[in-house]
């Protein structure tokens, strides 16, 4: 997942044994390049699967979270309180709501807007995808236009911001975000979050997921 060398794994793995307050013996590089040959790791499904059955489609939230990028330098700053300029990226998750698993990630700059990674995360899920739940960072056009790309009867759930407008098309041909902004005109956005399921349905939402 991080791409990482050897010996950089073997350390990350070293870190998180000690933070969780295990005691056992870390792989050295050269272990895990010998195993690395021959050692198949199957990828997580998402969704459900029964004998004669295709997965369940996935009930999928989208958010993202900073990551600060720390450097041999830390020990300095922690000694003598020492400046300097920190790193950052952007880690965007897909998360099944069925099974609280992780289906699809992508590591960027902190630049990145969360919209346009929707189409990457996308492509990483195996299978139906019925639902794209995200915060209001996901309402974009391109967030709608990816999801019906490649899954055109998934519902986009995303809150429409206070300044939205309905689309020229509206009266005619309303897109799923029109028809989210008419429920919340007539009934308000707390009758709008439990009609589509915002904060509720299928396994944890995305309040639970943040």
């Amino acid at each position: 997942m991080f791409r990482l060398a050897l010996r950089q794994t073997e350390g990350l793995i070293g870190s998180v044994i000690r933070l969780i307050g295990l005691d056992l013996p870390v792989p050295d590089h050269t272990t895990l390049s010998r195993r690395a040959a021959t050692l198949e790791v199957p990828r997580p499904q998402s969704g459900n699967t029964e004998a004669g059955r295709d997965a369940e489609p996935v009930h999928l939230l989208v958010d993202s979270t900073g990551l600060k990028l720390c450097g041999p330098g830390e020990w300095l700053i922690e000694k003598h309180g020492t400046r300097t300029r920190r790193s950052w990226r952007k880690l965007h998750l897909g998360l099944d709501a069925n099974t609280g698993q992780i289906v699809a990630s992508a590591l960027t700059g902190r630049e990145a807007d969360d919209g346009a990674q929707v189409g990457p995360l996308l492509d990483q899920v195996a299978g139906p995808v019925a639902s794209v739940t995200g915060d209001g960072a996901y309402d974009r056009e391109g967030v709608y236009a990816n999801a019906a790309q490649r899954h055109p009867d998934a519902a986009v759930i995303v809150p429409p911001r206070s300044t939205a407008v309905p689309s020229r098309t509206a009266e005619s041909g309303p897109t799923q975000r029109d028809r989210h902004l008419q429920l919340i005109a007539e009934r308000g956005r707390m009758a709008w979050q439990k009609a589509s399921g915002y904060t509720s349905g299928p396994g944890p939402r995305l309040r639970s997921a943040a």
